[in-house]
C-alpha cells in the first residue's frame, strides 16, 4: 500500500511517511492509492470477531511498513481498549455510542490509534516530533490525552475563543507538560488556516519535525472505520437497507465510512448530518462546493465552513458527482430543531443524546420521510457524551446530568493556554520564538 498527495499522485508515501507528515510536501492531503477489500468471508464473521480483531484485520490492510504483527497487535490493544455498543432505540433505529473513551468523545479512537503508532515510530527512529492541531471541540482533548508525557512528541493545540463548550476547554487546557494550548482568536477554520499554512512554511520546518493529528491525518480516519464494521455487527437481523447518520463537520468521519463501505461493509446509505454550516450539503444538491464563513452552533464540532476531508471525497469518487449521490444523502438542521429532537428523545424515548447525535438523527429522520426505504436499519452516530454539553441540556430538559468522573477531574483543573491572534505571522513569531 503507497499514499499520495491530492494535489499531485506521483508524490508517494509510505504507511509511516504518511503518519508523520500528516500533510503532503505540496500542501494536499494524504490518501491510499486504492481502498483495499476484506475477504467476504472475514465480513460474514464479523459476529465471531472481537472489537480488537476487526481493528487488527483492518489495519494489516492499509500498511505496507514491517511492523511485527505482535507489535501491531499491541498497539491495537492500547489503542481501541474501549467500547462502542449500539444502543437499540427501536426496532429499525439504533445509536452507535462512540463516547466509552478517555475523553468521552469518538475523537479518542484515531487520537489513540495515531498516537500509539508515533510513539512506535519515534521510538524506533529515536527521533523527535512536533503535532499541531486544530479543534473545533473534542479533538484537542482527544489528543491531548493520547498523547500525554509521550516522550519525543511535544503537541500545540490551536482551539477558536469561546466557540467551544466549556468541558472541552478545560479537557484541552488543563494538560500542560508537552501539551500546549493556544486559543486563537477566530473560528476553527482560522485555526486550521495558521495549521495548514506553518506545514508549507520553510523557516518553521527548518525549526520543527512537522506533523498534524487532525482529520487530515490519514492515521486519524483509518481506525475511525473500525466502528462502521463494530456497529454492523450488533445489528442481529437481515435489512435489505443498512444507512448511516454522521454528524460531519470537517468530513473525516464521513469518509471513514465511506473507507469502511470500499473495504467491503454492505452499508446502502450514508447521510451526512450538517447543522448550518452546510457547504457539504449544498454540494450534494447543487454539484458546487463553496466554502463559507463558520457560524457558531450549538452543535460546535461540527461548525467547519469550509471542511479538509471534502477533498478526500472526491479522490474516493473520482470527483464524480452522481457516484458520490448513490451513496451519500445530506441534510442540515437548525439549533431550533436540534433542541427540539433532544426533547423529543429523552420524553419519548428516555434517552438522552447530545447535540451532534440530535442532527444525526433529524438527518435521519428526514431521509425516511422523503425516500422511504424499504426494510431499514438506521445507525445513528452519537460522537461525544451528552455530559459535554450539560448547560445546554439543563435548560431545556430542566435535568443535571450526571458528570463523569473524567469530567469532574477536569473542570478541577487550571486552565493553561496562550491567547493569539489569527495573524499568522503572530502564530509563526510564536512557534519560532519557542525553545
Amino acid at each position: 500500500m503507497k499514499y499520495y498527495s491530492t494535489n499531485n499522485q506521483n508524490l508517494n508515501y509510505s504507511f509511516r511517511e504518511a503518519i508523520m507528515r500528516g500533510l503532503a510536501s505540496d500542501g494536499g492531503l494524504i490518501m491510499p492509492y486504492y481502498i483495499p477489500s476484506l475477504k467476504k468471508s472475514l465480513i460474514n464473521n464479523l459476529n465471531n470477531l472481537t472489537f480488537q480483531e476487526i481493528a487488527f484485520e483492518i489495519s494489516k490492510l492499509f500498511i505496507n511498513d514491517k511492523i511485527p504483527p505482535n507489535s501491531l497487535q499491541t498497539i491495537i490493544e492500547k489503542a481501541i481498549n474501549f467500547k462502542a455498543p449500539l444502543y437499540k432505540l427501536n426496532s429499525n433505529t439504533g445509536i452507535l455510542e462512540l463516547f466509552n473513551g478517555p475523553t468521552l468523545a469518538f475523537k479518542d479512537f484515531g487520537a489513540r490509534f495515531m498516537a500509539q503508532f508515533m510513539n512506535y515510530y519515534v521510538d524506533k527512529m529515536n527521533n523527535k516530533i512536533d503535532i499541531l492541531v486544530a479543534t473545533s471541540g473534542d479533538t484537542g482533548s482527544a489528543v491531548a490525552s493520547a498523547f500525554y508525557s509521550i516522550d519525543g512528541i511535544n503537541v500545540y493545540i490551536l482551539y477558536p475563543s469561546g466557540m467551544v463548550s466549556k468541558v472541552q476547554e478545560k479537557q484541552l487546557t488543563t494538560f500542560g507538560n508537552n501539551i500546549t494550548a493556544l486559543e486563537i482568536k477566530g473560528s476553527f477554520d482560522d485555526c486550521q488556516n495558521l495549521v495548514k499554512k506553518a506545514f508549507v512554511d520553510k523557516d518553521i520546518n527548518e525549526k520543527y519535525n512537522l506533523t498534524s493529528a487532525n482529520s487530515i491525518n490519514i492515521a486519524r480516519l483509518i481506525p475511525q472505520s473500525f466502528y462502521y464494521f463494530e456497529a454492523y455487527k450488533q445489528i442481529t437481523n437481515k435489512y435489505d437497507n443498512v444507512i448511516f447518520s454522521v454528524p460531519s463537520g470537517n468530513l473525516g468521519n464521513l469518509t471513514a465510512g465511506l473507507f469502511a463501505k470500499k473495504l467491503g461493509l454492505p452499508i446502502t446509505k450514508f447521510i451526512a448530518a450538517n447543522n448550518i454550516n452546510n457547504a457539504f450539503s449544498k454540494y450534494i444538491k447543487t454539484k458546487i462546493f463553496k466554502s463559507n464563513p463558520t457560524i457558531k452552533t450549538i452543535s460546535n464540532a461540527m461548525d467547519v465552513g469550509n471542511p479538509s476531508n471534502f477533498i478526500r471525497i472526491l479522490k474516493i469518487y473520482n470527483e464524480k458527482h452522481y457516484s458520490i449521490v448513490k451513496d451519500i444523502n445530506s441534510s442540515y438542521h437548525s439549533d431550533k430543531n436540534t433542541l427540539k429532537e433532544i426533547k423529543h428523545l429523552y420524553k419519548k424515548d428516555n434517552y438522552l443524546i447530545d447535540p451532534h447525535g440530535a442532527v444525526a438523527s433529524l438527518a435521519l429522520k428526514q431521509y425516511i420521510k422523503e425516500e422511504n426505504p424499504k426494510n431499514y436499519y438506521g445507525v445513528i452516530l452519537e460522537t461525544a457524551h451528552p455530559s459535554k454539553f450539560n448547560d445546554i441540556l439543563k435548560n431545556i430538559l430542566n435535568i443535571n446530568v450526571n458528570l463523569p468522573d473524567s469530567i469532574k477531574h477536569s473542570l478541577e483543573q487550571k486552565k493553561i493556554s496562550t491567547k493569539l491572534s489569527k495573524t499568522y505571522s503572530l502564530f509563526k513569531e510564536f512557534l519560532l520564538s519557542r525553545e
